[in-house]
């Protein structure tokens, strides 16, 4: 992978294309070999299959190069050894990811991933993936995990703030963050219902930021 990780980044995964597209490649080249040799018996046979040889060569090097890697930000679609193509894809603007098999493809380990992902930026059909299912389970399970921090985060600022707000440093420390937020924000939603009172919304924030 030559796209370089931003900070706090980490690599989950580099997957590429099954082998099975690089057989047509060499399948002709060993045929073209083994004809041109039993047939000319000479140098001229075996140079000509040294210059096809760059043929499956060429077809490996861009297959080398042609990657997906998923990390706890994004997934990087890059291509090209000697040109250069890179798509990112945000795990928060991912919407879903679907994989398809067919037969061959459960008993050789292939097959097609779709990703679907915010309306400017559309979806992707990816095939002839190597483990696809590994591929969109870690897709997921980095979206899962994205999304935990995320909140995380956001609830241990909306604590911070609402309690700096109120002139509290006593936020509970053996509440987790997110639990906090998530009250916070349900009682917020009670207070624009109009199912509590202002006073009563207060009270709560109150004891939930360690304000007694």
């Amino acid at each position: 992978m030559r796209t370089k990780l931003k900070t706090d980044e980490k690599l989950l995964l580099i997957i590429r294309r099954h082998w099975i597209k690089l057989v047509p490649a060499f399948a002709a080249w060993l045929l073209l070999a083994i004809a041109l040799i039993w047939w000319l018996h000479n140098g001229v046979a075996f140079l000509i299959v040294l210059v096809a040889a760059l043929y499956p060569a060429w077809e490996y090097i861009g297959w080398k190069y042609n990657l997906w890697a998923v990390t706890n930000m994004r997934v990087v679609d890059e291509s090209g050894a000697f040109t250069r193509y890179s798509k990112e894809s945000p795990l928060d603007k991912i919407n879903n990811v679907e994989y398809d098999q067919d037969v061959w493809g459960r008993i050789l380990g292939y097959g097609d991933v779709d990703i679907q992902t915010a309306a400017e930026l559309g979806e992707t059909s990816y095939t002839l993936i190597h483990h696809p299912k590994l591929l969109k389970d870690t897709i997921t399970h980095a979206q899962e995990e994205y999304k935990r921090n995320q909140i995380s985060s956001q609830a241990t600022q909306l604590a911070q703030a609402i309690a700096k707000q109120t002139g509290s440093t006593n936020v509970p420390g053996n509440i987790p963050p997110q639990l906090v937020a998530d009250e916070l924000q349900k009682l917020f939603d009670l207070l624009q219902k109009g199912a509590i009172t202002n006073e009563e919304y207060l009270l709560q924030k109150n004891k939930l930021l360690g304000n007694n």
